[in-house]
């Protein structure tokens, strides 16, 4: 096998992710270069005498080499949950294999990840997400965090003081949706310590994975300015979500200005890449209705790039689009893309495997593209996805006239659904021409070899139930369960929704799962104890949907309301048997962080406010958007408010408006009391024991029901 003479500059990072996976074994790979051909990522491999030797164009591609290796020949694969270092004492033999890369770019994250997956981790949990990007083929993270200090950099060379900066900013929480202009001057103020620590900790993310060979993708200027500067230059306001903020109008010489001071400051603090993310409209229609006003607005964006990075590329979402294609025609968008030079922007067709802009704009009118899941709002925990579409989407993307330069995840959230993440990273490198090869593979070496019959039957059942969502739009406007809704008298959940499969055969994946984990209890510590978290919130947030109709059918009969409320208990106790599913556990990170008392009650109030109310108590507009299937939350917070709602549920149904008003208030005293004083702490217990007593009470009584 062919390599360069010396090692490569990214050998000892890739070194470095090989001792974590492995241990002591990682002794006996060797690393080497290769020279790319056209610019493409390759690698290849083989394992003779229990050396394992890797050649590859860069650090991304050895790493996706060793995973390869590792899947095909060790029956391994490395997830979040994979208890590591694996179990691999030695290499076993294999061929040499070449393998080039699909596209060039796989790219990864979404602003809102940072809010709601990973805004209070720390360098472990960074460290074991930046190796798991690397084993998967991502290339263009979008790298967000520590960006307020290059916000507060900037801000104070333009005359703000630190008190104002750190209030416009806002809450550790809620930064990301500082970053893309939604709001400002909620929840916070920002601390200094905050600052000054996560500028650390942003330098130390972008350090490691530049040195795997990443081109890391920065935050850059949309235009958003705080009240001072707005009120002294030509600027709009808008709304997002009840929210109000001032955008400057791109005539201003100052948005040009402040666009250049942030990018100069972001490169002074971290360096550059040449790639910078700026959603100037993500989500709120311009402020000015002319035609020719987006195109405005991209040139001033750009050139504010420019004038600090003369080799500045601008990637940007293509969500609002989707979001709001009533505005966004395509006279419009391409008017919009026109007012850039192909070379400059980088566009990100955020959710093409349901709403594929790439067709309808014509390939984003000769923009560079990168086809990206979206499939997650909010870090919902329901497990849901249209599997068999996403090869065939992508496959169709890659065979147009102008196919994709990348494939991305970028989901609001991770930690959900992680075949989806593993489906499409695959791709990365592999086509998946038959799906259902791909799944048993996919199921050997996620639990490495063991229990493999029972659960790839469980997993063939996912994929003829929840993973079977052919056609449907999966997001929180459309994808409806009580569990975590908000109640109403006056508004039904239509449950149907999410319901496009027989509950049994769900429930017998359910079991094939739980019996692998009562023959095998040390799987629970690994993938198999999130996979059967998963799968059990599938199944009883349909039960409890089944029970709620039931409720309401029978006028709000004692006996049903009890019934529908032990769901909320019974889920609670199987959640709390996985810390990732305890309110508790995300709690904890939040106070990790703080240096006082005064810190600590924003960082408690920013955790317990995104994934209940989001915003204020008084505003429903985006209340459970990031709803939870956590223990403490369905438990308590969740149980509490249908409680209340069955209190008043038959002058409701009379259609006693007062009924209603009554509602509203006592919901609202009760979010909050949780903002005050949070949810109770979780008691775990054990996880194969809880769900098979969940199977046997609802699934062995839907049977019973249905005469099955």
């Amino acid at each position: 096998m062919s390599s360069g003479e010396h090692a490569p500059l990214w050998a000892d990072t890739v070194r470095g992710l090989a001792h974590r996976v492995l241990g002591p074994v990682a002794e006996s790979i060797r690393f080497a270069g290769s020279a790319a051909r056209d610019g493409a990522r390759e690698y290849a491999y083989e394992a003779r005498d229990g050396v394992l030797t890797v050649a590859a164009t860069d650090g991304v591609s050895a790493s996706v080499a060793l995973h390869h290796y590792l899947r095909e020949h060790c029956g391994m694969s490395v997830g979040w949950d994979t208890v590591l270092p694996l179990r691999v004492t030695s290499f076993p033999d294999a061929p040499l294999r070449h393998a080039s890369a699909r596209v060039r770019e796989g790219y990864y994250f979404n602003f809102c990840t940072f809010s709601y997956t990973m805004p209070y981790w720390d360098w472990a949990d960074w460290e074991r997400e930046i190796d798991w990007m690397a084993l998967h083929g991502i290339t263009m993270p979008l790298a967000v965090t520590g960006h307020e200090a290059v916000l507060h950099a900037a801000y104070s060379l333009l005359g703000l003081d630190d008190d104002r900066i750190r209030g416009f900013l806002g809450g550790p929480g809620y930064l990301p949706f500082q970053y893309m202009g939604c709001l400002d001057d909620f929840a916070g103020p920002l601390s200094s310590s905050w600052i000054e620590s996560h500028r650390e900790l942003g330098a130390r993310i972008l350090d490691r994975e530049r040195a795997f060979g990443m081109t890391p993708v920065l935050p850059a200027f949309t235009g958003h300015v705080p009240r001072e500067i707005a009120s002294t230059a030509r600027a709009g306001r808008r709304q997002w979500q009840g929210f109000e903020t001032w955008v400057l109008d791109p005539a201003d010489p100052l948005y040009e200005r402040i666009g250049a001071e942030i990018t100069r400051a972001q490169i002074k603090l971290f360096g550059t890449d040449h790639l910078y993310a700026a959603d100037p409209f993500i989500e709120m229609i311009p402020i000015d209705a002319d035609p020719a006003f987006p195109g405005a607005v991209a040139s001033a964006t750009l050139a504010g790039l420019r004038a600090a990075d003369p080799d500045a590329v601008w990637l940007m979402q293509a969500w609002p689009f989707s979001y709001q294609r009533d505005f966004w025609t395509e006279d419009r968008v391409i008017a919009f893309l026109d007012a850039i030079s192909d070379d400059r922007m980088l566009v990100a067709d955020l959710w093409a495997e349901h709403d594929p802009l790439w067709g309808r704009f014509d390939g984003f009118s000769g923009k560079p593209w990168l086809w990206c899941a979206l499939l997650n709002f909010g870090g919902r925990t329901d497990p849901a996805a249209d599997l068999r579409g996403v090869p065939e989407g992508i496959d169709a993307a890659l065979a147009s006239p102008s196919p994709p330069a990348g494939l991305g995840l970028s989901m609001e959230a991770t930690r959900n659904n992680p075949v989806v993440f593993e489906l499409v990273t695959d791709q990365l490198w592999n086509r998946v021409p038959d799906l259902d090869a791909w799944l048993d593979a996919f199921v050997t070496q996620r639990y490495g070899g063991q229990g493999t019959a029972g659960l790839r039957a469980a997993w063939r059942g996912l994929l003829d139930t929840v993973y079977g969502a052919q056609g449907v739009r999966i997001a929180p406007d459309q994808f409806p369960g009580v569990l975590t809704t908000n109640p109403s008298y006056e508004r039904t959940p239509d449950v149907s929704r999410a319901l496009w499969y027989r509950p049994a055969v769900l429930a017998q994946a359910w079991e094939r799962m739980i019996e692998v984990a009562e023959q095998d209890p040390g799987l629970l510590d690994g993938p198999l104890g999130h996979d059967l978290v998963e799968t059990g919130i599938a199944y009883m947030a349909r039960a409890a949907d089944r029970l709620y109709l039931d409720v309401v059918e029978s006028a709000g009969d004692p006996e049903r309301v009890a019934r529908f409320l032990k769901v909320f208990e019974d889920l609670d106790r199987m959640l709390a048997c996985r810390p990732e599913y305890t309110f508790q556990h995300w709690e904890a990170k939040a106070l990790s962080w703080a240096a006082g008392p005064a810190d600590r009650e924003v960082l408690r109030d920013n955790a317990r406010r995104i994934i209940t109310v989001w915003g204020t108590v008084d505003s429903p507009l985006l209340d459970d958007y990031a709803g939870r299937h956590w223990a403490g939350l369905v438990g308590g917070y969740y149980r509490d408010r249908w409680e209340l709602w069955a209190r008043g549920l038959t002058r409701g149904l009379a259609g006693d408006p007062a009924a209603e008003t009554e509602l509203r208030e006592r919901l609202r005293e009760r979010a909050e009391t949780f903002l005050r004083d949070g949810a109770a702490p979780a008691r775990p217990g054990d996880l194969a024991a809880e769900s098979r007593r969940l199977l046997a009470a609802y699934a062995g009584a839907r049977e019973a029901e249905d005469g099955r």
